[in-house]
């Protein structure tokens, strides 16, 4: 069996910048749909629009924007496409340790390397946040090397003093991995990402680890805290819920174009993560949408 191998992504400074910093207009991100992670801590925030969100083993489908903080080779997707009808998209990416090895050390900064550490689950914050911080965010554009450090700075005060957010992956998902975890995991994602729509035998995923099929599903729950079922499970239902916004086909062709090949077994597992009915939910985006 082919198997894929996980995007690694250098990141180079902005000019003149201890940091990357880059603002897309609508869906110019052309990373979108690659699998890849990086040492560098990113921020993203989405200027409106609705898609969909992969970061480590956590799926889920966004709406009205979305603001991410993701921790150091935190694997992830990105987040725009041509279908997401966003106005911008803002992506910073800095080394843990970008302000200096003993900044964070300090005594008035120790609040940075809490939140670093919180974000190694993946971040997301919610409408108050991006509010109060979006335009910071989009502003920084504009600004010269020593404003826009400041302005940064300024902005993950704000995360980190925020109550509005939700963290993506399950306690240690990040922590305990290993370089090998690493590339072994994002292997799986991969592999999940580009055959979701189709059947996948546990056996084949095993076999592709190098692994028999009882020790992949422990090593995978021990990894991502959930089995590869629900994984691959969640990631058809974002996948429908993605649909259920965009493509105004039957909600039949939905489950299909989505993997599920029983009706009635989409509806169940539907309902089972998103406590309603696929219907339910499309009348619900169309109203948050609009």
């Amino acid at each position: 069996m082919k198997t894929l191998k996980p995007s690694f992504e250098i990141v180079e400074p902005s000019f003149g910048s201890s940091f990357y910093y880059s603002k897309y207009v609508e869906n110019e991100n052309n990373k979108a749909h690659l699998w890849h992670y990086h040492p560098e801590i990113e921020m993203v925030f989405v200027n409106g629009g609705a898609g969909k969100r992969q970061i480590g083993s956590h799926v889920s489908y966004y709406t009205d924007g979305d603001l991410i903080l993701i921790g150091s080779n935190l694997p992830h997707c990105g987040f725009t496409d041509n279908n997401t009808g966003n106005k911008n998209e803002t992506v910073i990416q800095f080394k843990a340790d970008f302000l200096g090895a003993e900044f964070l050390n300090l005594q008035e900064s120790k609040w940075i390397k809490a939140l670093f550490n919180k974000a190694k689950g993946g971040i997301a914050f919610g409408e108050a946040t991006k509010k109060a911080v979006g335009n910071k965010i989009e502003g920084m554009a504009d600004q010269p090397p020593f404003k826009r450090l400041i302005t940064l700075l300024s902005v993950l005060k704000s995360l980190d003093s925020s109550k509005d957010f939700t963290i993506l992956n399950a306690t240690g998902f990040s922590m305990e991995m290993q370089i090998q975890d690493n590339d072994r995991i994002n292997m799986i994602f991969n592999y999940v990402k580009d055959h979701f729509q189709q059947q996948i035998s546990l056996e084949d995923v095993a076999e592709m680890s190098a692994m028999t099929v009882p020790s992949f599903c422990r090593y995978f729950k021990k990894i991502t805290k959930k089995t590869f079922t629900r994984f691959v499970n969640e990631y058809r239902v974002v996948h429908a819920s993605k649909l259920l916004a965009e493509k105004r086909i039957s909600i039949t062709a939905i489950s299909l174009e989505s993997g599920f090949n029983n009706f009635s077994h989409f509806n169940k597992i539907f309902h089972e993560f998103t406590g309603k009915s696929a219907s339910e939910y499309r009348n619900e985006l169309k109203s948050i949408i609009k």
